[in-house]
């Protein structure tokens, strides 16, 4: 039978992940396999890569074919390098300390590479939660501006308001002040005086 490597997925609609399987080539996509030998999650940034390199190495060197999914993560991991030392170390084309310096060096540089890769995308986030605060601030104070320049319009208008109504009631005022009648003081009568009694007249004397 022909041996496959290649992925069975997991996980949910628009969240899959998957498991790094041996199977027929005859078998379903995730129905029986013959041995798993790690998963691959692609929803993180690095992509998250379990994989057993012993294992999967074994199952090369007997002839299962990966799929191209597969032969991607196992040349990112760095299994497909070590079968080709293998192969120049039973060629005899170079020794095994010789196989064993090359792939420890290629693997620091991966590492590396990777280090770099995910402190690259720390900084980035961070750079953007800087930038989106700093607009958010700058949104804030904008609308902090609109507001006060609203507040003092509105404070304007009713001193304006206020203003007028003084200015109104002032004039009022002095409209019912001038419409109103002068109270003339009504002349004070003198009594007239009371005129003394005619003395009774003296009889003649006789």
């Amino acid at each position: 039978m022909a041996v496959k490597i290649r992925l069975q997925r997991r996980g949910k609609k628009n969240f899959a992940f998957f498991h790094i399987v041996v199977a027929d080539s005859r078998a379903p996509r995730d129905g029986r396999f013959i041995e798993q030998l790690g998963s691959y999650n692609p929803n993180t940034n690095p992509a998250t890569i379990v994989l057993d390199s012993e294992k999967a190495l074994a199952w090369l060197n007997v002839g299962a074919q990966p799929s191209l999914v597969c032969r991607r993560i196992f040349s990112y991991e760095g299994v497909l390098l070590r079968k080709h030392l293998q192969g120049g170390v039973a060629k005899g084309a170079l020794t095994q300390e010789q196989a064993d310096a090359k792939w420890n060096a290629w693997k620091a540089q991966r590492d590396a590479k990777v280090a770099a890769k995910v402190a690259g995308l720390e900084k980035d986030a961070e750079a953007r939660a800087k930038a989106a605060a700093a607009e958010e601030r700058k949104v804030n104070a904008a609308r902090a501006e609109e507001i006060a320049k609203k507040a003092a319009k509105l404070a304007e208008k009713q001193a304006e308001a206020e203003a007028e109504a003084a200015e109104e009631a002032a004039e009022a005022a002095e409209a019912a002040a001038e419409e109103a009648p002068a109270v003339e003081e009504a002349p004070v009568e003198e009594a007239p005086a009371a005129e003394a009694p005619a003395e009774a007249e003296a009889p003649a004397a006789e």
